[in-house]
């Protein structure tokens, strides 16, 4: 029997922190090989190499006989290999539905539209998501998730399934669901190997081999009955633990749970009383009763999107119900009472602190959001990271933390300012034994020593065991409320989960069953084309689908470039016209009053209200009320009229010189036109200049800034929202981690990068058809030129600026990074070197060069010359064919920097 994967001296690095450490293994063909281990040991990491989304640094990783180092290889062997990542639906795509998903990874493994309705009946129909299909899967539960991504990975038929923590969050009966559609489709595929990472000891014991891993290295590799054999344990956790060194097992012992201490306060902590919630015409949860007394441990168990952290969330205040009342320490739940939020810890499903911060800061912020006095802050610090196993990890930003250690950081943070109440969503989903077990211990502590109630949800059966009462809950209701034992006892069931999974089925009733005929296994699957138009357009298709549905980023792709238009356009105008301006007339002659009429008659200047005196003039020149302050000293007609010398004294506001200059002009302009006429009347003849210069404008004779301004904005605002939207488009799939879906899948980097960009240059083309209507229409710019040839300078121009965005996102690895670094590398230039403050000829050195290789350059050219200028198609060739030629250079780079595999 071949193998399908083999590692020999494997090591991989984060920095300083070893993640694997020369491990060496075997799986063979038609195999199943379960991976456990405590968080952080290397399984997502070993995984991940396997599957080709990581580089192998040191060692071979051979997958299906192709040597994973080798980029070609990699290629070839993809469409055979199907990759779940960690974490609740970390490759999948909040704002498409569960039908679109799978719609989008059939076309990327190339699977004809027959055979992707096909298959997705089937896979929905085994999940049971096909009530869902329709849903967004930013609207599933953690398990529907976990299940959606099961789907997508099985879509393809592959021959080697790698699966990360696959059902973490996933309840018993949707487990076994998930595990019987894997058995099914193994059945029409025998020789598909399976690798699966879990936290859950009775799936790893159905599998063929079991690897335990520990400190980067393979403690053991050998099916789960000779592990147990080996170790003399009765169950594989047991095992596990045994084979442990000692210095990481070293304080663990098993949860003891006692028994509720008699008497004492029993009146409700925490109190639901026809709890009702609902969303729409959707009940989340549906009149829901039920009361908790202190030091009381209650579990909450359930089907997923059966409403349990929706009632959580009610609980906790976070979320007002819709009827219904419920009540924590007596009094009724209100948001507004701080006070009564410092007596409760919650800790969410999802990983809800800061990622940008270290694992110490979040400790260190979250003491001081609950007021614990310096030095009580300091001790409970060090106190939760000792207990939580923290302290390797105090300085590491908590969003790179592996799963558990993420899972324990949220524990810590929630008994850190120690809590009455204690309300925990599924808080150790993807924790190992030895953390769960440390974990249970600290809750009885709590409970028993301190009286802190806990309300837990789990889906761990062992755990809902250690609860002093539980409560089964499907579609919103709560089914039966007792302890453990007695609701065991009561079906008759040979175990908690067996009773578990009997109620679930008798309140899904008949209809509710998965069983669905499976397809026939697809043809062999082929070298994969080295470009798909498929694989391209499912890119685009999604990332269109995801541009209409987001409505805030649609609001700014669409209209943002209209707003600002309005914003530059009639800010930026250069025009001056209608100047303030006050007059101090001493002399008050008929010579004096013509003098100031030329200013009162004149479009370019608006006389205001003359201030008191002097000083009354500087002030308003001051406050800027006025731009020019005219005074006519006393006897100036009388001068003029015996030819004798006399002055005026003209102050213009000099704080904006391109406007005091112009000013200056209309003045003197003015001035030599008062001259000239008074010349006339009293039969002077000036004497003529020697030479005289008559100016005629060839393009824009009304010398209207705007007929300038309007088609230079199109060009700034065309290279300004589309390359930031671009650039965030990339950057956030990397802080999703759905850039995992691009790694594992044939999906080359063109196909990639074209493919998310289309949207974006139509989004452009879009904007550039608003500005152009706005500027004909709403700022009276003519469009005298080439509507052909701007049109194409445009298409060009738009792929342009979304290919710088390509290439920001290419190395940015946050959307903040991506962000400001788009807007500094466009922005900057176009405003800069590109022709709109001066021209590019103009420039010098380095400013010139940048003008030079600059897109915005050419398309101003294109824009100004087609409005202002009306060049013909013939006269914007040169500058289209520049914009053209851009394009691949953008595009090669991108690619270039671009990586298809992590470090």
């Amino acid at each position: 029997m071949t193998d399908a994967v083999a590692l020999t001296g494997v090591s991989h690095r984060y920095g300083t922190t070893v993640g694997l450490d020369a491990v060496s293994l075997a799986v063979p063909e038609a195999c199943t090989l379960g991976l456990i281990g405590p968080d952080g040991v290397g399984k997502s990491t070993l995984l991940a190499l396997i599957a080709g989304a990581k580089t192998v640094q040191n060692g071979e990783v051979i997958t299906l006989g192709a040597d994973m180092r080798r980029s070609g290889a990699r290629t070839r062997v993809q469409p055979r290999i199907a990759y779940m990542p960690q974490g609740l639906g970390k490759n999948l795509y909040p704002d498409i539905s569960v039908r679109e998903h799978l719609e989008f990874f059939g076309k990327l493994f190339g699977l004809s539209a027959a055979a992707r309705e096909e298959r997705s009946v089937a896979l929905l129909t085994g999940t049971g998501l096909a009530p869902f299909a329709d849903r967004p899967m930013g609207k599933l539960s953690g398990g529907m998730k976990q299940k959606l991504g099961l789907c997508c990975a099985l879509i393809h038929d592959p021959d080697l399934l790698i699966l990360d923590e696959p059902t973490t969050g996933v309840d018993p009966l949707s487990r076994r669901q998930f595990w019987e559609l894997v058995a099914r489709i193994r059945e029409n595929r025998p020789q598909m190997s399976v690798l699966v990472a879990t936290s859950y000891m009775d799936e790893a014991d159905q599998f063929d081999r079991v690897a335990a891993l520990h400190g980067g290295k393979i403690l053991a590799c050998a099916p789960p009955a000779d592990l147990k054999t080996q170790t003399g344990s009765a169950s594989l956790e047991d095992a596990f633990i045994a084979l442990l060194p000692p210095e990481a097992k070293a304080g663990h012992r098993l949860p003891q749970k006692t028994a509720l201490p008699e008497g004492g306060d029993t009146a409700p902590v925490i109190e639901a009383r026809g709890l009702t919630r609902t969303f729409g015409a959707f009940t989340a949860v549906d009149h829901v009763d039920f009361a908790i007394r202190r030091g009381e441990i209650f579990g909450f168990l359930g089907s997923n999107g059966c409403g349990k952290s929706t009632t959580m969330k009610m609980l906790t205040g976070l979320l007002p119900s819709s009827s219904g009342d419920a009540f924590l320490l007596g009094q009724p739940i209100d948001p507004t009472d701080l006070q009564a939020r410092r007596t409760v810890g919650y800790m969410s499903q999802a990983f809800s602190l800061y990622s940008e911060l270290t694992v110490r800061q979040n400790l260190r912020l979250h003491s001081k959001i609950f007021r614990l006095a310096p030095e009580k802050a300091a001790a409970r610090e060090a106190a939760l990271s000792a207990r939580f196993g923290l302290a390797p990890y105090l300085d590491h930003l908590s969003g790179d933390l592996p799963l558990g250690v993420r899972q324990r950081l949220s524990l810590a943070v929630a008994i850190l300012h120690e809590p009455d109440v204690l309300i925990l969503d599924e808080p150790t989903s993807g924790v190992d034994p030895v953390a769960r077990d440390a974990f249970w211990q600290e809750l009885f502590t709590l409970s028993r020593e301190q009286g802190v109630t806990i309300f837990v949800s789990t889906h761990f059966m062992n755990e809902a065991a250690r609860c002093d009462r539980i409560a089964f809950m499907h579609a919103g209701r709560v089914l039966a409320i007792d302890t453990p034992e007695a609701l065991q006892a009561a079906r008759g069931a040979p175990s908690l989960d067996a009773a578990f999974i009997g109620a679930m089925e008798d309140a899904l009733g008949p209809a509710a069953s998965t069983e669905a005929p499976f397809p026939d296994p697809l043809p062999s699957h082929g070298k994969p084309p080295l470009f798909s138009p498929n694989r391209l357009g499912a890119y685009a298709w999604r990332e269109a689908l995801e541009m209409l549905r987001d409505k805030v980023r649609l609001t700014v792709a669409l209209f943002g470039t209209a707003l600002l238009m309005i914003v530059f356009g009639y800010g930026i105008s250069l025009d001056v016209e209608k100047v303030p301006f006050a007059a101090l007339d001493y002399d008050q002659s008929p010579e004096s009053r013509a003098y100031l009429e030329q200013f009162q008659g004149s479009s370019y200047f608006r006389q205001v209200t003359p201030p008191a005196g002097p000083d009354g003039l500087i002030q308003a020149l001051r406050g800027a009320r006025i731009a020019a302050a005219i005074e006519i000293p006393p006897d100036f007609g009388l001068h003029l009229r015996r030819g004798q010398p006399t002055e005026i004294s003209v102050a213009i506001d000099g704080a904006m010189p391109f406007r005091a200059e112009t000013v200056e002009g209309y003045v003197v302009g003015l001035h030599q036109q008062f001259i000239a006429t008074l010349a006339r009347e009293n039969g002077i003849t000036l004497p003529a200049p020697p030479i005289q210069i008559e100016t005629r404008f060839r393009y824009n004779q009304g010398f209207r800034s705007l007929d300038a301004m309007v088609p230079a904005t199109i060009a700034l605002l065309l290279v300004m929202i589309p390359a930031i939207l671009m650039a965030l488009a990339v950057v956030r799939e990397k802080e999703m981690g759905t850039i995992a879906n691009f790694y594992v899948t044939p999906t080359s980097r063109f196909e990639f990068l074209i493919g998310k960009q289309i949207p974006y240059v139509l989004i452009g083309m879009v904007n550039f058809t608003l500005m152009g209507v706005m500027a004909v229409t709403l700022f009276g710019v003519p469009l005298k030129g080439s509507v052909l040839g701007l049109a194409l300078g445009a298409l060009a121009y738009v792929t342009c600026t979304t290919g710088i965005g390509l290439f920001m996102s290419s190395f940015a690895r946050t959307q903040i990074a991506a962000l400001f670094g788009t807007a500094v590398a466009s922005v900057m230039p176009a405003v800069q070197f590109s022709g709109m403050m001066q021209p590019v000829a103009s420039l010098e050195d380095g400013a010139r060069l940048i003008g030079t290789f600059f897109p915005t350059t050419y398309f101003m050219k294109i824009s100004v010359g087609a409005f202002t200028k009306g060049l013909t198609f013939a006269d914007l060739m040169p500058f289209l064919l520049s914009l053209l030629a851009f394009i691949p250079v953008l595009w090669g780079l991108s690619m270039l920097l671009l990586k298809k595999q992590e470090r």
